[in-house]
Order: structure tokens, then C-alpha cells, then sequence
């Protein structure tokens, strides 16, 4: 169980909640860079731990983030015209550059200076990889820019999405390092899913269901490992990296493309969950691309065309079919592994009361990501410490899956396993 005051210090991320305060160190992901496809393409809102705002790219191909809301009367800039190098309010015709800006005021004479006197907040927006990233803390304390591996990879090597989950970010980014519930939730769709099927750890998942969790602290978070038993004298090891805040990465299963996730707050109530997929030494197959375009692996399906909300939600129960649970086609009767996670992290409410839980051994990954981030909190609140996590150093991680004998503890053996490698294929089962 964890304390009520606890819960709230890890779950309120708004401006001025110290977690919110620790989200804002890091670079953490806006948008996809598809949102933003073209110079004054239309602009697009975010919302982000608490913070309505708008995002446009302008006509020197500049992104832009800032406030939502016209400085003069409170219109949404959603319905703004993006052109001549700003995003102009079609109410009074304000316009606002890339930075949020002030630029024009018609109905002011230009000598006045009136312009120069109003600004909106704005924050940094910058493409890695396929997706656009923002820095919301104060610039002083600005980390250097993400170098995530699959962000960094060829274009070829990788496939980012995002979804609208109806949760707050931590119970979503606790499922993500949670192994145990593999071997029971995922079951079936370690035999069907495209992108998980055919590896040989997949055999061992399912033979074993009572793993055994050791956690390593790392720089920048936690090594969890999860054992099970493999053939006579060995263990089969998978070991998922946590990287503060909420970095996860699934560990991979033969020669697939490896998978990850970010949580990214909304507000207290709903998160962004990010997944990617990528492979360190190949391009993905058009196979491949495909099961991601069609919600498979990681990956979900949407509701509609330009949505983020999945087809699978709360309002429809997920589609749950109870005679594909009965058959076990489906251990929850929830097609899809993001939906089968998503549909019961949803289902403990917006907030789950954590004063009521009874953990066991196999959280212990769980309890120490809570013990880590409780204590960066609050030495960042109490004495302007900055968090783990932000370095590049500590974003040069890499799920792993190895088979060892009993005596290898997995922190020495997997060392370099878990270090990401440039042209270096993942260690796999």
C-alpha cells in the first residue's frame, strides 16, 4: 500500500505539483512530426500535464508551442490562420510567431510598440526521430536533446504511435514494468501476434508463471529483471529498463523489432501512452510497418481517422468477446497486447486509490520505481536537485532476453546487453 499523500505527490503533475515541476527537466514527447506535416499546415492543440496548448510549424518550416489562447480576448488559436511566418487569430487578427510572440496588433499603430509588450508562454519544439519534442522547465536548466536510440536510428528502423489513455501516467507506466502478467494476460497473443509469435522466450513465458523479480538501480532508473525457468540449470531473463520518468522498454523476442513506451501526462487524469518500435541493425519489413499501421504488437487501432482515441475505449467496453476468452484466443477476451494492458489500467479509474492495494514479490520493480521517484521529487522540490534521466549517458538503453545458468547474476552478465550499441543487434531469445 502507499500512502494517500504519497499517491498525490506521484500522480498531480500540473504547474507548481512538484511531479509536474520534475516532468518539465526533461525533453518528453509532444506530437509526431506527422501532425506537423508541412510549413503553414494547420495548427494542432496539446494538451500537456495540465497546460492547454497550440502547436503550428510556420512558413520557414519552424515549429512553434505555446499558449492556446489569444492574449487579447481568450480565443483558441486552434482556429488561426498559419501564414507569413505566424499563426494569426482570426477574431482581431493578432498574429503570434514561433515562439509565441506577438508580431501584429491591426488595429494598434506600428510605432506604438504595443506588440513587443505581449507575449505568450511558449516552450521549445524539436524534431528527433518522428517525433517533435518539448523542454517545459525554465531554459537555465535545459538538459541536452533526446538521443533515445530509436529516435536516432535510420528512418527505416523505426515506427513511432500514440494514444489517448483515459488514466493517470502512473498507473499506465507501472503496467509497462510489470512482467508478471505476461504469462497470463498476453498469452494468447504471444501465439498470434505478429510482432511477438515464433521466438523461442515466448515458450518460457508461457511454462513458467510464477517469475522471480530482481531489481538493479541504474544511473538513470531501475534494471528489472524478471526469471524464469529455461532448460535444466538455467534461467531465462528478461530485464525491462526504466529510465525516470517514464521511459519503459519491452524486452524483445527473437530477431522482432524491439518495442518501448513513454507516459506522458495530459492532465491527472489522462496520459499519452507513446509506443515505438524499432530494430537496431535492419530496416523494418513492410511486413512489419504494416501489423504497427494495423494496431498490433505495441501498436493500437483508432476510432476514427486523425483520432488518438482507440477504437477499442471505455465506452464500447473495448469490444471485450467473451467466447474468444472462453476459447483462450484471448485471455481477457480484449483484442490486441496495448489494449489488453490499457483496458484494465483504465478499468482501477482515472486514479487508482494505492492505500488499498496488497503488493507481493513479483512488484518489487513497482515499489522501487515509486521509492526512486519519491526521492528525486523531493530533492528537486526541497533542494533544486536536478533528476535522473535527463543525460545521455542514461537514455542509451536496451531491453534484453538471455538465457544464463544460476550463478550469473544478470546486472554482471547483461551489462552490455542493456547498453544501446550503434550497428550492435539486440541480445534475444
Amino acid at each position: 500500500m502507499l500512502r494517500k499523500e504519497i499517491n498525490e505527490l506521484l500522480t498531480e503533475t500540473d504547474a507548481g505539483k512538484p511531479m509536474g515541476d520534475m516532468f518539465r527537466q526533461y525533453w518528453i514527447p509532444a506530437l509526431l512530426a506527422s501532425e506537423l506535416p508541412e510549413d503553414d499546415c494547420p495548427p494542432t492543440r496539446v494538451k500537456l500535464l495540465g497546460e492547454r496548448l497550440i502547436a503550428f510549424r510556420d512558413s520557414k518550416g519552424r515549429y512553434g508551442l505555446m499558449d492556446e489562447f489569444c492574449a487579447h480576448r481568450g480565443v483558441s488559436l486552434w482556429f488561426g490562420r498559419n501564414e507569413e511566418e505566424g499563426l494569426r487569430c482570426p477574431y482581431h487578427g493578432w498574429k503570434y510567431d514561433y515562439t509565441g510572440q506577438c508580431i501584429e496588433v491591426p488595429s494598434e499603430p506600428e510605432e506604438s510598440g504595443f506588440c513587443e509588450k505581449i507575449k505568450l508562454k511558449g516552450y521549445p519544439l524539436i524534431k528527433v526521430g518522428d517525433i517533435l519534442w518539448t523542454h517545459m522547465g525554465d531554459k537555465e536548466n535545459r538538459p541536452p536533446e533526446p538521443i533515445w536510440e530509436f529516435a536516432t536510428v535510420p528512418a527505416e528502423q523505426t515506427y513511432s504511435s500514440k494514444r489517448w489513455q483515459e488514466c493517470n501516467w502512473l498507473q499506465a507506466m507501472e503496467g509497462g514494468i510489470d512482467s508478471s502478467h505476461v504469462s497470463f494476460l498476453h498469452s494468447g497473443g504471444l501465439k498470434t501476434d505478429p510482432l511477438f509469435r515464433g521466438a523461442k522466450g515466448n515458450q518460457y513465458n508461457e511454462n513458467d508463471k510464477k517469475p522471480v523479480f530482481e531489481v538493479v538501480e541504474s544511473d538513470g532508473g531501475l534494471h528489472i529483471g524478471a526469471r524464469r525457468n529455461a532448460e535444466e540449470g538455467h534461467y531465462y531473463w528478461r530485464v525491462t529498463p526504466w529510465i525516470m520518468p517514464s521511459f519503459t522498454m519491452v524486452p524483445p523476442r527473437g530477431d522482432h523489432p524491439m518495442h518501448g513506451h513513454f507516459w506522458i501526462p495530459i492532465d491527472d487524469y489522462n496520459c499519452w501512452a507513446w509506443s515505438f518500435d524499432y530494430h537496431p541493425t535492419r530496416a523494418l519489413s513492410p511486413e512489419e510497418r504494416k501489423a504497427m499501421q494495423d494496431g498490433y504488437g505495441v501498436h493500437n487501432q483508432y476510432e476514427a481517422p486523425g483520432s488518438f482515441r482507440p477504437r477499442q475505449n471505455k465506452d464500447n467496453d473495448y469490444l471485450m468477446d467473451r467466447e474468444a476468452q472462453k476459447r483462450g484466443d484471448s485471455y481477457s477476451g480484449i483484442w490486441g497486447i496495448a489494449m489488453q494492458d490499457a483496458s484494465l489500467q483504465e478499468s482501477m479509474g482515472p486514479i487508482v486509490d494505492r492505500t488499498k492495494e496488497n503488493l507481493v514479490s513479483t512488484d518489487n520493480g513497482i515499489i522501487m520505481a515509486r521509492h526512486r521517484l519519491r526521492k528525486a521529487v523531493v530533492a528537486l522540490r526541497d533542494k533544486g536537485v536536478q533528476p535522473p534521466g535527463r543525460t545521455p549517458e542514461h537514455q542509451l538503453v536496451r531491453s534484453a532476453a538471455r538465457v544464463l545458468p544460476p550463478e550469473q547474476p544478470f546486472g554482471d552478465a547483461m551489462k552490455e546487453d542493456l547498453t544501446a550499441r550503434r550497428g550492435v543487434k539486440q541480445t534475444s531469445v
